[in-house]
């Protein structure tokens, strides 16, 4: 289904990356941010995959294989949710909500269908089916409580942190907590009323308020041996004493015992856009120790960017962005992940004996 939102005055596409299909800004991007901020304004996010999980064994089942505790998910109560790999690395993640029959999987775009052919490949005998539902169920974005006609609404639980977990931000008032976002799932002649909202805002718009808040996205700061220690996503997607599931080892063994490799920081860029994937580097030194994963131009801080660099760097270094062949972007780095995460148990009293 083509999005209805598409058909708004001034609407301009997303042309590349992961929101293709939906509009990055309808001509006033700073203003957009400002509005959706402020609640008062939605955003179309109708290319996220959706996958419905049914059947009576559906909350156990999905619960023994990924790191939340969802076994006694209440009907309407939200959850961020990772399927990790034996090593550890996430493969997916995605949020869930339960309405007493099914259960609702919110995911990337490109990551449905690979999500629901995984979990069809693990029922065995359990008493569950799995349908990919993202060509009839549309999510629309806010910030905000608004009707716009959906049965199921998923909350992030990024906002506030999930129990069982742990946030490894060390800061007095986590920028996490203005993030509010509302995911409305809502069928075909809903999403076509919505597109008709007084005021909408671009997906650009909220990627940039993500940014913002720390919130990592499957679809920008993953990739192949990402863990989620590195990510801060201890805080809402795993619960560290729910008991086993794929991958659960290395979750505990690095929390526990050692630190997470990589750490996710904040970047304020010296007045220009990195561009995803760019390259980020300590002054004087050719050896990259990170990359960047999102960037975006905030209305009140301008050019600001997620990156992913080694443990070790230098919290209190400068940093640069490749631009370019030759030209570097200055960057301020604000720690989010700090170098000491993780080694939480004490072994001193038993080395000692």
């Amino acid at each position: 289904m083509t999005s209805p939102f598409l058909d708004r005055p001034g609407a301009v596409a997303v042309e590349s990356g992961p929101d293709v299909g939906v509009a990055a800004h309808y001509g006033q991007p700073l203003p957009e941010q400002r509005a959706l901020a402020a609640g008062d304004a939605i955003v179309d996010l109708g290319h996220l995959g959706v996958v419905e999980v049914r059947g009576a064994d559906r909350l156990t089942w999905i619960n023994s294989l990924t790191s939340q505790h969802v076994v006694n998910l209440a009907d309407g109560v939200s959850a961020d949710d990772l399927l990790l790999s034996v090593q550890g690395r996430i493969e997916h993640e995605f949020g869930m909500l339960d309405d007493g029959s099914s259960a609702w999987l919110i995911t990337e775009a490109a990551a449905a269908a690979d999500l629901a052919a995984w979990f069809t490949k693990m029922r065995f005998m359990m008493r569950v089916e799995v349908l990919d539902r993202s060509d009839d169920i549309f999510p629309v974005g806010t910030l905000a409580d608004r009707d716009l006609g959906a049965t199921l609404v998923w909350r992030d639980p990024w906002a506030q942190g999930a129990i069982g977990g742990v946030t490894y931000a060390a800061t007095g008032t986590h920028p996490g907590t203005a993030f509010t976002l509302q995911l409305h799932l809502l069928e075909a002649d809903a999403y076509r009323a919505a597109a008709q909202a007084e005021q909408v805002a671009g997906v650009d718009a909220l990627e940039t308020l993500r940014i913002a808040a720390w919130r990592p996205r499957e679809g920008r700061e993953f990739d192949d041996r990402v863990l989620p220690h590195e990510l801060d996503l201890l805080r809402s997607a795993v619960h560290l004493t729910k008991g086993c599931y794929r991958g659960q080892e290395t979750v505990a063994k690095v929390h526990n015992l050692g630190h997470p490799p990589r750490r996710l920081v904040q970047l304020d860029l010296d007045g220009t856009l990195a561009q995803p994937d760019a390259l980020v580097y300590v002054p004087g030194n050719d050896k990259p120790i990170g990359r960047v994963t999102s960037c975006a131009n905030h209305f009140e801080d301008g050019p600001i960017a997620l990156a992913i660099v080694k443990r070790g760097t230098d919290v209190d270094a400068q940093l640069e962005v490749a631009d370019g062949d030759d030209a570097r972007i200055a960057a301020a780095q604000t720690v989010i992940v700090p170098q000491g995460a993780g080694s939480t148990v004490d072994l001193s009293a038993f080395r000692g004996r």
